[in-house]
């Protein structure tokens, strides 16, 4: 039973094996392509910092392979965002051959969205979000108090906030894929609105590690989203039992 299981299995293991190393190598790509570019990643990860207090025009580093680590891991970071795409695309061809065709079209729009939803989360943390944080935090500074952040967890720093957004801005999207798929009923998730919203925090203040000042500021545009998320389910409706 288990030996004819396998051999059932044995073609959808090796299509699996071949789209994980088509993955894999992709994000090696990418990966090498933005450690060569790394230096001019960083300096759009530092603009903010610099232009939030006159006070900084260095970072510092306190271990010697601090550096060249940060810039490994900023490299993977920007490979695996730049690689989403593909990724979902292997993932899509995976499923394909299993799906009728009406699914294959959803299946394309739930890649669609869920990218251009994940990237325009990133995009609003970078552009919006940080600057005003940033300006918050370094309000401190005195002439008496100075700032030394360090390269490497200012990029950490930078990179959780933009992957807590990224993902956050999904919410939308996983609401109205669960009134499509007949998971909820309508009116759903108006009726548990203030439940919701607690979670939103709590959830915000796990994302931001507990940071107050990026708790709000994570917390009340996801307020917006989950009214918008409401509108969007209650527009393209729920599916029928």
């Amino acid at each position: 039973m288990i030996t004819r299981s396998l051999e059932l299995f044995a073609p959808h293991h090796q299509e699996l094996r071949k789209r994980l190393i088509k993955v894999f190598l992709t994000v090696i790509a990418c990966t090498a392509v933005a450690y060569g570019l790394s230096e001019h990643i960083a300096r759009i990860f530092l603009a903010p910092l610099f232009h939030a207090s006159p006070l900084i025009d260095k970072l510092v580093y306190t271990n010697l392979p601090e550096a060249f680590i940060s810039y490994i891991k900023l490299s993977l970071l920007v490979g695996i965002v730049a690689s989403f795409p593909i990724i979902l695309y292997q993932v899509w061809m995976f499923i394909a051959p299993g799906l009728k065709s009406s699914e294959k079209k959803f299946t394309i729009m739930v890649v669609f969205w869920a990218t251009l939803l994940f990237a325009s989360g990133a995009a609003f943390a970078l552009l919006a979000v940080l600057p005003k944080m940033l300006h918050y935090f370094m309000s401190y500074a005195s002439p008496s108090l100075e700032p030394l952040p360090k390269f490497g967890a200012y990029l950490t720093f930078v990179a959780r906030t933009m992957l807590a957004f990224g993902l956050s801005f999904e919410i939308p999207f996983l609401m109205v894929m669960s009134g499509k798929a007949g998971f909820v009923q309508p009116g759903y998730f108006r009726k548990k609105r203030l439940s919701f919203y607690a979670a939103i925090v709590v959830l915000a203040f796990l994302l931001t590690a507990g940071d107050f000042m990026a708790t709000a500021m994570l917390a009340i545009p996801l307020f917006g989203l989950y009214e918008a998320g409401i509108f969007l389910t209650a527009l393209l409706g729920t599916k029928k039992k």
